[in-house]
């Protein structure tokens, strides 16, 4: 058994995963993918693949001959995702990969595109940059980083309630609320990416943000 308590906690809810909170992300996700447009042929990594929701959505989009890379520190949600995969007959156009992050176990200039949904803020404020300087690394030149992550409020605009209890527990139980609100605009062009598109949607009225960038 690992001895890691982020992959212990997902190994553990990896079967109810989507019933715990896929019915509330799951809008934010899809227009992530939208925003990102993966195209026939284009070969493309999601970072924290989960239950691999987004996973089928892009092998779809690529086609059969187009590539589809995902990394995840849970094994358990590996075999959800491949179950997923398998079932909608695309399991043979995917790698899956159970690894930390950083590094990206690839090497550079591997992907037209890469993909996160809910993962950039799970990680330490102290290593995003790094998370972000790997997918520069991963991106082919030209290609196009998207992202989709928990997000502090916009500057003037009020905190609701619920944004303040989650942050409150995120500071005071990371073991129970695990991802922080993160600034994604800033944090994004920060680590040397240019935004192309961004939007952001209200989530049980806590901010989302969605971008899209490529490296500068």
């Amino acid at each position: 058994m690992s001895s890691n308590p982020a992959e212990q906690f997902y190994d553990r809810i990896s079967h109810a995963y989507d019933l715990i909170a896929d019915g509330g992300e799951h809008v934010a996700r899809e227009r992530g993918l939208q925003l990102l447009a993966p195209q026939a042929g284009e070969s493309v990594l999601e970072v924290g693949f989960g239950t691999g929701h987004s996973l089928l959505a892009i092998a779809e989009a690529v086609g059969a001959e187009g590539k589809v890379a995902g990394v995840d520190i849970s094994s358990g949600m590996k075999d959800v995702a491949a179950k997923r995969l398998q079932q909608a007959g695309v399991l043979d156009r995917v790698s899956l990969i159970v690894s930390d992050v950083p590094p990206l176990p690839w090497e550079d200039n591997q992907f037209d595109a890469i993909s996160m949904s809910f993962t950039l803020e799970l990680f330490a404020s102290e290593t995003i940059p790094a998370v972000l300087a790997e997918c520069r690394r991963v991106l082919r030149p030209g290609g196009r980083l998207g992202v989709v992550s928990m997000a502090t409020v916009a500057d003037g605009d009020p905190e609701s309630v619920l944004e303040k209890t989650y942050i409150w527990m995120h500071t005071h139980f990371p073991h129970i609320v695990d991802c922080q609100p993160i600034p994604l605009e800033t944090v994004v062009e920060s680590a040397g990416f240019e935004i192309t598109k961004q939007e952001r949607v209200d989530l049980f009225t806590m901010p989302v943000a969605i971008v899209v960038g490529v490296p500068q």
